[in-house]
C-alpha cells in the first residue's frame, strides 16, 4: 500500500466493542465525579438511556432518506475467489473486491495516441523514461512514478491534437502531482521546474496542474501495477497472516520484477491490460504459472495474452542482465525497493522491439510462451514442502543467472 495510507492501518486498531466499552465507562466515570449521593437523588446510571436500554423501532435506509443505499450492497463477493489470508482489521473479499473495483474504475483508452496525431508512440516511451530518471534524482517511490503515468495517460484519453512541445509540462506536472499524493515530504514545485532546464516555470506547472486535475475529475488513487506486484509478492511469501503489512519478500526479487513491468509499460501496448494482469504477467516470467494463480486468483487464459506479449521484453531483460539493487542516502535499507531507479530502458526497448516480431511468430499457436522461463530444478521439487515454502523455492530458482548455453538454449526453445 502507498506510504501514507499504510501508515494510517499500521496503527494498531482497536476492537469496536472494546472501544465502546471504553468510552461507556468512560462516561461514567464522570458522571461520578460530579455526582454526590444523597437519600433524595438517583444514581444518573440509572436514568441516562443505554443502548440495551433503548427500543427503538429498525429505520431502513430509504425511510431515512437514503434511497441509493443498500445494506446488501456493501459486501458484494468478488469475481474471484480473494487470495489474500484471513484478515482481523477488515473482511478480505471487500477488501479484495475493492482492489478490483479499481481496476475496473480506472480505465485507459488503448487508442490514446490515435487521438493525437502529432506524437508517436515513442515520444511516450522518452517522456516516461525521463521521469523514471526524475523519480531516482528525488528519490521517489515506485508507486509515484507509477501515480504519474496513470496520470499521464488517463488525461491525454481526454484531449486531442496535443502538441509534442506539451508533453514534458504535462509529464512533469503529472509527478508533481503524483508526489504531493505518495511521497510524506514531496519536492517542492520549483524543484520541478529546475530539472526541466527552465523549459516550463513554476506558474505554468501550477497551471497545468489544475488542467489535470479537473480532466481526471480528481480521481487520484488507481491500483497501480507496482502496488499490485507487491501484494502478489507478499502473499507469495507470507508466512504470519500479522505480518501481511510488513514486506517479507527479498528487495532483489521484488527489484528485478520491478524492472521488468517499468520495461513493459514504456510501449504502448500495456494499455490493453488492465494493471492486475500486467503485474501477474510480470511475475509469471519470475516463477510459475501455478504461483501466479494462486496469489492473484487469475486463470491461465486471462493472463495468456498478456504474457505472450510480454515475452521480447523478459527476453532482452535476460540478455543484458539485471540491475544492481541500489542504495541511496537517507532512505532506510527496508524501504530502498521501493525507490524508483533509472536503467537504460531505451535501449532495453530497442532490443525488445527486434525480439518482438519474430517471438509473437514463434508463439503464435502457443497459449502460454515456452523457453524464456527458468524453471524450478527438480531436485527443490519436493512433497513436503507446503505451499507457502513451495511458493518461496519457485521465485528463488527462477531468479538464479542461467549460464550463457543455457541463455540460448532457452531463446532457442
Amino acid at each position: 500500500r502507498p506510504r501514507k495510507r499504510k501508515a494510517d492501518v499500521a496503527i494498531f486498531l482497536q476492537d469496536l466493542d472494546e472501544e465502546v466499552a471504553e468510552m461507556t465507562k468512560k462516561k461514567q466515570r464522570e458522571c461520578e465525579l460530579g455526582w454526590s449521593p444523597d437519600a433524595e437523588s438517583v444514581s444518573p446510571h440509572r436514568w441516562i438511556p443505554t443502548p440495551e436500554q433503548e427500543e427503538c423501532p429498525p429505520v431502513s435506509l430509504i425511510s431515512a432518506g437514503l434511497p441509493h443505499y443498500s445494506v446488501n450492497s456493501t459486501c458484494v463477493t468478488p469475481v474471484h475467489c480473494a487470495p489474500l489470508p484471513a484478515l482481523c482489521w477488515a473482511s478480505k473479499d471487500v477488501v479484495w473486491n475493492n482492489m478490483l473495483e479499481k481496476d475496473k474504475t480506472y480505465t485507459r483508452d488503448i487508442h490514446m495516441m490515435e487521438k493525437h496525431p502529432h506524437l508517436e508512440p515513442k515520444m511516450r516511451a522518452i517522456l516516461l523514461d525521463w521521469l523514471m530518471e526524475v523519480s531516482e534524482v528525488y528519490k521517489l517511490h515506485r508507486e509515484t512514478y507509477h501515480l504519474a503515468q496513470d496520470y499521464f495517460d488517463r488525461f491525454m484519453a481526454t484531449q486531442k491534437n496535443v502538441l509534442k512541445s506539451m508533453l514534458q509540462l504535462i509529464g512533469i506536472t503529472c509527478l508533481f502531482i503524483a508526489a504531493k499524493v505518495e511521497e510524506m515530504y514531496p519536492p517542492k514545485v520549483h524543484q520541478f521546474a529546475y530539472v526541466t532546464d527552465e523549459a516550463c516555470t513554476e506558474d505554468q506547472i501550477l497551471t497545468m496542474e489544475i488542467i489535470i486535475m479537473k480532466e481526471l475529475k480528481w480521481s487520484l488513487s488507481p491500483q497501480t501495477p507496482v502496488s499490485w506486484l507487491n501484494v502478489y509478492m507478499q502473499v507469495a511469501y507470507l508466512e504470519d497472516t500479522a505480518q501481511l503489512l510488513i514486506p517479507r519478500y527479498p528487495q532483489p526479487t521484488f527489484t528485478q520484477i520491478a524492472e521488468l513491468l517499468d520495461l513493459c509499460m514504456l510501449d504502448v501496448r500495456c494499455l490493453e491490460f488492465s494493471n492486475g494482469v500486467l503485474a501477474a504477467a510480470a511475475l509469471f516470467h519470475f516463477s510459475s504459472l501455478e504461483l501466479v494463480e494462486n496469489v492473484s486468483a487469475l486463470k491461465r487464459a486471462e493472463l495468456e495474452e498478456c504474457v505472450r506479449w510480454m515475452v521480447p521484453f523478459a527476453m532482452a531483460l535476460r540478455e543484458v542482465g539485471s540491475s544492481p539493487m541500489k542504495t541511496f542516502l537517507g532512505i532506510p535499507a527496508d524501504d530502498m525497493h521501493n525507490i524508483q531507479t533509472h536503467a537504460p530502458y531505451m535501449t532495453w526497448l530497442e532490443k525488445a522491439y527486434s525480439y518482438q516480431e519474430v517471438e509473437l511468430q514463434r508463439h503464435g499457436g502457443c497459449p502460454v510462451p515456452s523457453g524464456v522461463l527458468t524453471p524450478p530444478l527438480s531436485s527443490e521439487k519436493t512433497e513436503e514442502l507446503d505451499r507457502g515454502e513451495a511458493a518461496v523455492v519457485k521465485i528463488r530458482a527462477s531468479m538464479g543467472s542461467p549460464s550463457p548455453q543455457q541463455q540460448s538454449a532457452e531463446m532457442m526453445g
